[in-house]
Order: C-alpha cells, then sequence, then structure tokens
C-alpha cells in the first residue's frame, strides 16, 4: 500500500517537477540573456548633463542665466571633510569597504520585502544610487535590483573610491531641479559650499533622502527634522560631540533662495545668437556654408553647428561679453521714455570706436527674452542712411573727386528708373558735400553709376549685411531699395569703418570659457582696410557737414566730433539715423513691425532725441 501511495506521489509530481525544470531553464535563459547584455553594455554610456550658462559683462559681473537643472559642479577636494561624512554616514558606512554592493544590507532588505507585495526597502550603498541615477530607472524590482548591482560592480573597476564619491556628491538631486552638493548650496543659501556653517550643510544634506518630503521651500519642518537626525548622526559616530549637535541643531536656518539671473534681455538674446555664429566661425563651418551649393547641403551643415553648440552648451560654459550695464540700463530707459506713441518700435546699437565692441542693444520697446529682436533680426528699408556706404565712401575711394567737386542734382534717369529727389525738387550743378548733406536722390544714383554697380558691391560684400542679394544689383540701392534690408546692428558695424578706415565686425563676445576658466572660443582680432586715409577724412567731413547745416541739424555730441546721415523710406514708413562720434558708433532705426506712415511724426525727430540720448 505504501508503494502504491509513493508512486501515486512520484506521478503527481511529475507535472510539478517540469514546471520547476521550466522554471529553471527559463531563469538560466533570462540570466544568459542578462550576460549577453551585460557584456554589451559593461562599458558604461556616457552621461551627458546640460551645465548652466553665465552671461558677464565688462565687469565681470554676471547678468544673465541660462539652465533648466542648476548645477554647480565640484572636486572632491574642495567638498568639506564633513559634508562628506554627512553622506557616507547616513546612507553608506561601509562605502570604503564593499565592492559596489553590500550583501548584508541587501541580506536585510530581502527579509523585509519577502512580507510585502512588491521591493519597498532598497539596500542600496552609494555606488548602486549612483547607478540608479545616472543608468538605470527608479522602478522597485528584482530585475532592475540584478543589473543595478552589476552595474555597479563594473563601476567600482571603472574608477576608485573617491573618484566615485565625487560623482555621487555632484549628482544627486537636491529638489527644485537643484543637482549635486554645490548646487545646493549656492541655490538655497546663496553662498558656496565651503562657507556653509555645519547646520546648513546638515540642512541641505537632508534633502536627497526624498527630495520631495524633505523639500525645504514647502517642507521646511520636515528638512529640520531630519537634519536634527543626521547631525545626531555625527554625534553617534564620534565625529562631532552630543554639545557639538545641540549647537547646530539650535542654529536658525535661515535660507536664501536664489534667483535666476536675467537681466538685460535684449542684450542677452542676441549674446545668445552670436555665440552659434562664434562656434560655427571657430569651427570653419560659417566658410562651409557660405560655399554650399544646395539647401540639402546648408540644413546639414546647420545640423552640424547646432550639434557643436549643444555640446558646447552641455558642457557649462562662461561668455564674457562687453556688455556696459549702465549704458545699457540709460539707453533703455532713455529710448522706452521717448517711444510714447502707441505701437511705434525701435532699435539701436552702440559700438565702442576703441574696441569695436557692442556696448548696448535695443531690441524693441517692451522687449522680453528671445522676442523678435529688432536690432539684428528684423531687416528694413534703410533709405539715404545707406549712400554713404554704397555710394559715397566707394565715390571717393574709386576716383580722384573730393566734396567740394561738383555733382548735378537734376532730373536723371537710367533706364526705366527716374529717382526723385525729396518734395520733388530739381537742382542744378552743386558740391558733392552739399548733395549729400541736404540728401538729393538724383545725385547719389548719378555717382553710383559712375562708381558701377558691381564695384559698389564689392564694398558693401566686405561687411556683414545678411539680407542683401544678387536681386539688390540695382540703381535703387543707391537710395536704400532693397530687397529685404538691413538692421540697425549691421548699419553701425558698417559705419565703423568711417573712424579709421579699418573694418572689423562688431562683437558682444569678448570670449567663452568653461567653467575652470580656460578659454574654448573668442573672436579674430585682424582688421580689414576698407577705406584709405583720404577717403576716410572725406566722409568725415561731408557726415560732419550733415549735422552742422544738413539733415542732421538737431543732433549733438560731447565730443569733439559727430557726423550722421539720416534715412527716410518711401511713404515715411522707415526713420533711420547713422553716424559717428569720438568715441561711439550708433545706428536708430524707428517704424511700426507692421510698416505705415509715419508722416505725422517726421516733424517730431524722435530718432534724433534717441540717437542723442544713446551717444551723449
Amino acid at each position: 500500500m505504501k508503494q502504491i501511495v509513493g508512486y501515486m506521489l512520484i506521478i503527481c509530481c511529475i507535472p510539478l517537477l517540469y514546471l520547476i525544470s521550466k522554471e529553471i531553464c527559463n531563469e538560466i535563459a533570462t540570466a544568459q540573456a542578462h550576460e549577453q547584455q551585460i557584456e554589451q553594455a559593461i562599458v558604461l554610456p556616457e552621461i551627458k548633463v546640460q551645465l548652466p550658462i553665465t552671461l558677464k559683462d565688462e565687469n565681470g559681473k554676471i547678468y544673465s542665466e541660462e539652465y533648466v537643472e542648476w548645477r554647480q559642479p565640484t572636486p572632491l577636494s574642495n567638498i568639506p571633510e564633513m559634508a562628506k561624512n554627512l553622506f557616507l554616514y547616513s546612507e553608506d558606512e561601509e562605502f570604503f569597504n564593499h565592492i559596489g554592493f553590500d550583501l548584508s544590507a541587501i541580506a536585510r532588505a530581502f527579509v523585509v520585502n519577502t512580507s510585502e507585495q512588491s521591493v519597498q526597502q532598497g539596500g542600496s550603498t552609494i555606488t548602486q544610487q549612483l547607478v540608479r541615477m545616472r543608468y538605470l530607472s527608479e522602478e522597485k524590482t528584482y530585475e532592475r535590483k540584478l543589473m543595478e548591482l552589476f552595474y555597479s560592480y563594473e563601476l567600482e573597476k571603472l574608477y576608485d573610491k573617491e573618484t566615485i564619491l565625487e560623482m555621487y556628491l555632484n549628482e544627486i538631486y537636491f529638489s527644485n531641479q537643484v543637482y549635486g552638493i554645490g548646487g545646493a548650496a549656492t541655490y538655497y543659501f546663496n553662498k558656496p559650499l565651503a562657507e556653509l556653517t555645519l547646520a546648513e550643510m546638515a540642512f541641505i544634506s537632508a534633502i536627497p533622502n526624498n527630495p520631495s518630503l524633505y523639500d525645504p521651500l514647502k517642507n521646511f519642518d520636515n528638512t529640520k527634522a531630519r537634519q536634527e537626525r543626521l547631525l545626531d548622526t555625527l554625534a553617534e559616530k564620534g565625529i562631532i560631540t552630543a554639545a557639538e549637535a545641540t549647537i547646530q541643531k539650535q542654529t536658525p536656518v535661515i535660507l536664501d533662495v536664489k534667483e535666476k539671473v536675467q537681466l538685460y534681455p535684449a542684450y542677452s538674446t542676441y549674446v545668445l545668437q552670436e555665440l552659434k555664429w562664434l562656434v560655427a566661425h571657430n569651427e570653419g563651418l560659417d566658410v562651409a556654408l557660405e560655399q554650399a551649393e544646395s539647401e540639402e547641403a546648408k540644413a546639414a551643415i546647420q545640423t552640424k553647428i547646432q550639434a557643436k553648440l549643444q555640446e558646447l552648451l552641455q558642457s557649462g560654459i562662461v561668455i564674457h561679453t562687453a556688455l556696459d550695464p549702465n549704458k545699457q540700463t540709460h539707453d533703455e530707459q532713455a529710448i522706452n521714455s521717448i517711444l510714447t506713441k502707441p505701437d511705434l518700435q525701435a532699435s539701436a546699437v552702440v559700438i565702442d570706436n576703441a574696441t569695436r565692441e557692442i556696448k548696448s542693444m535695443y531690441g524693441g520697446k517692451n522687449y522680453e527674452k528671445f522676442d523678435l529682436h529688432r536690432a539684428f533680426q528684423a531687416p528694413r528699408q534703410p533709405g539715404s542712411a545707406f549712400k554713404p556706404l554704397m555710394v559715397y565712401a566707394p565715390y571717393f575711394e574709386t576716383t580722384t573727386y573730393s566734396p567740394t567737386s561738383i555733382v548735378s542734382g537734376g532730373a536723371y534717369c537710367i533706364g526705366n528708373f527716374c529717382p526723385k529727389n525729396y518734395g520733388g525738387g530739381v537742382y542744378g550743378n552743386v558740391a558733392i558735400s552739399t548733395a549729400f548733406k541736404y540728401s538729393y536722390n538724383t545725385s547719389a544714383v548719378r555717382l553710383l553709376n559712375t562708381v558701377g554697380i558691381d564695384t559698389a558691391f564689392s564694398y558693401i560684400d566686405r561687411f556683414n549685411f545678411q539680407s542683401i542679394t544678387e536681386k539688390d544689383h540695382t540703381y535703387a540701392s543707391a537710395l536704400g531699395g532693397l530687397t529685404y534690408g538691413v538692421t540697425a546692428l549691421e548699419m553701425a558695424d558698417a559705419y565703423t569703418s568711417f573712424i579709421d578706415g579699418s573694418y572689423i565686425q562688431a562683437h558682444a563676445i569678448r570670449k567663452v570659457t568653461d567653467l575652470q576658466g580656460n578659454k574654448i572660443y573668442s573672436w579674430p582680432t585682424e582688421r580689414d582696410l576698407i577705406w584709405s586715409t583720404k577717403t576716410v577724412k572725406y566722409m568725415r567731413s561731408i557726415l560732419s557737414d550733415v549735422v552742422s547745416s544738413g539733415t542732421g541739424v538737431g543732433l549733438y555730441t560731447n565730443t569733439g566730433y559727430i557726423g550722421a546721415k539720416t534715412g527716410t523710406t518711401n511713404e515715411f514708413k522707415d526713420f533711420w539715423l547713422a553716424g559717428l562720434t569720438d568715441t561711439e558708433t550708433a545706428a536708430v532705426w524707428i517704424g511700426y513691425d507692421t510698416p505705415r506712415s509715419m508722416e505725422a511724426l517726421e516733424r517730431n525727430q524722435m530718432h534724433f532725441s534717441i540717437f542723442n540720448a544713446i551717444t551723449n
């Protein structure tokens, strides 16, 4: 009878044994799959985080920051021992002894979790936490936990303990998009980690254990309670005395939360665009873009530029600029006070004559960061303000004539193109200086015809006009009649050639450095000689005449020299002023975003008021 029962039990167990063997096979297959996966992925992927981008003015002071996550990478040598101890004794006391994971801690966690429906307790070492932050999800499953162990073991083979601890302390999350203990110090207390008191260090060290529960901005009392437990732990371990712990627990914790610096949006918006140009130039991609023959090739190069820019931004950089914060503030306030007409807009740029650096920019009334920037993104017809560059300077450069030479101001046609002087005036023979200061259109076209369109544009092409095309190679260009137009930045930039005949593109960026201060990029400093000494002398003379007795009467300067040229487009849709003093070169545009007549505003001469305000 016993044998029969035994056989029956054996027969009944066969399906069970089959199921067990099947599960064992599945586990072996899973293990082999994991092994293959680990062998392929054991070279831990490169981790990229975007570090803050900081913009500094001419005095080295921060005026703008760009970041989604606030980080301040800090070498382990600069992290106080007390800060290290706070994490070592609260998170992983055996850190320097284990191989990446702690079997006793895992066993304790397993015992607890066997009574639960899902994994609840971790038993994770600092290395495991780092692996989880870098490479894995926060999902609490045994499969993910197994991968975590393999990765942790591999990480310990790749790096020494000090490096792992440094990575950990720089990557742990401190709530409110703050990562790393250095970032937490500057964010919550607005000072470097090394300057924190022990009470403050313990306070921020309380956050990562549960960033939501211990968010000091929402749950200050929770954070303070854990801070006190951490201080007690240090006392228990003999790092500090019980008396010291009591003193630190009683020390008030006063937060000084960092506010994102976002000053001078018109200037900083431009700087970030110039950064893209700077990267393209230094990588030789700007030349490649110019030489690209198809739209597909141009798109591919633009993709390369953007990829290089993103790589740079992720590394964390400091952009040192020429911004004069006092002047930027003054110019913005002055222009805003002048633009009292609803919807009337303006753009303006001021360049330092000595350095050829952009000192201030006005992108539009009530400008907000990344809005349409009228100073460099909104080309408009320049009218007669284009004549000095397109006609008169090339004329003096290519002939032996002078401002006293004679030109006709009478009616003139080239083919079907018959320009008219302002008000329909018809003039006889006049000095070139007279034709210039009163802005006779027929005289300008006559002079351009003498120079030749191609010759004139050979000079224009040496500047940085981005919107001028082959379609603009017509006689209408003598009067600023262009397909798309120019910007205030481009005009001020080109007018700097009348300082001394030399030209280098004006820039806002002085240099770009990494977070350690090493220079990554800067602009070339060599200048191109555009105009001869003779041409510069003649141009400065006739530009000065415009102010003293021509269309620019009303402009003034506190320096010894001022020269300028006005510009008004058809139907009074744009008013321009471009010129220079002994110290600065500037260009001003006013108009409506949707062009319409400003004839009623002509007598107000608001562009004159703006020019005077920003150059004095």
